[in-house]
């Protein structure tokens, strides 16, 4: 069991917390995991001010554990049920801005600044396999929620590091939200592992923004037809070049997919939600896959978004995602199989 940590309720700039790091501790700078103090300060600045965008009123807490001194923004009444939240790659607790007010009205929301990515976060060790991922979370949420379990939704990446918590930990997630996650169901398309390929040279000379521009409009295709989500992308495409400037970041884990076997043993109740535009892999697929080998999963396809459904149709995620959590929870998966496998 990992260790309850200790949270510290701060303004908009993090204060500077003495904690303990423990044999992790392997970077000492002041302004890690920023490439220097200036770097540190603006970036603050300018996530400060995006962060006047949240719709409800909310408090910045800072989770210290061993692994990790964790940024999270918390919202809603902390009588009411807790929601943690998982953002994508290159994404924070700010993604979550276009559905916030609609969770927070009925559960108490943790968005959570992933460690090894932007953010406020500041981890205590170098390296972040997949695992000491898992330890992370399981960490803070043992410091958010210590009794008791949790409900759990993670967007694309966050999906990911989602889906491998319940895997492991199944006896501390209440019920589970996949938002079009980053592997766990299916492999990434061909034709978006070329396009990751040309956003990643853009660190190579010659290559511009309009590289990352062009691969934006692509994946969120659905965000720029309207101008409400294409600002809020736009915002997320200067957001993305400014991350290298600001950030030493460590490699991110590329996710992987869940074996049958992973999905079969499958023991929490999930709702898995992808665009009917998705890029990242083909969502009939993903749907086809999900009912063959875990028809306990409830999966559905959103219409008129792909994986900017978050920002694109956040009335629509919301209500599902709401009702999904509001319902009773199922009887215990073995008991259901005949009935699934009918079903099915």
């Amino acid at each position: 069991m990992a260790q309850a940590g200790h949270i510290q309720r701060c303004g908009w700039r993090p204060q500077r917390v003495i904690g303990w790091g423990g044999p992790r501790a392997v970077t000492t700078q002041c302004f890690h995991p920023f490439r220097s103090e200036h770097d540190k300060a603006e970036y603050e600045t300018h996530y400060a001010e995006m962060a006047k965008a949240w719709p409800v009123p909310f408090e910045n807490l800072l989770i210290d554990t061993p692994s990790a001194r964790t940024f999270a923004r918390a919202s809603g009444r902390t009588t009411d049920p807790p929601l943690v939240l998982l953002s994508g790659t290159r994404g924070t607790s700010l993604m979550w801005i276009p559905m916030a007010a609609a969770l927070s009205a009925r559960r108490r929301t943790y968005a959570l600044d992933t460690v090894n990515d932007v953010g406020l976060s500041v981890p205590r060790r170098d390296d972040w396999p997949a695992e000491a991922l898992i330890d992370w979370l399981d960490e803070v949420f043992r410091a958010l929620v210590p009794e008791g379990r949790l409900d759990l939704m993670g967007m694309s990446y966050g999906g990911w590091l989602a889906s491998l918590y319940a895997l492991r930990f199944p006896e501390r997630v209440r019920k589970l939200v996949l938002l079009a996650p980053g592997g766990a169901v299916l492999r990434f398309s061909f034709a978006f592992f070329v396009r990751v390929l040309m956003i990643l040279a853009i660190r190579i000379p010659g290559a511009s923004e309009d590289t990352l521009r062009r691969v934006l409009r692509w994946v969120f295709e659905d965000a720029f037809q309207y101008e409400a989500s294409r600002r809020y992308i736009e915002g997320d495409l200067a957001w993305m070049l400014q991350a290298g400037r600001y950030f030493a970041l460590p490699r991110l884990v590329w996710p992987t997919v869940l074996d049958d076997d992973a999905w079969r043993r499958w023991s929490v109740p999930c709702l898995f939600l992808v665009g009917e535009h998705e890029k990242i892999y083909s969502p009939q697929a993903a749907l086809k896959r999900l009912r063959r080998v875990a028809p306990h999963v409830t999966a559905e396809i959103v219409p008129g978004a792909g994986h900017d459904l978050v920002c694109v149709q956040p009335d629509l995620v919301a209500s599902r995602v709401l009702e999904f959590l509001d319902g009773p929870l199922p009887a215990p998966i073995p008991e259901r199989l005949p009935e699934l496998i009918a079903a099915g």
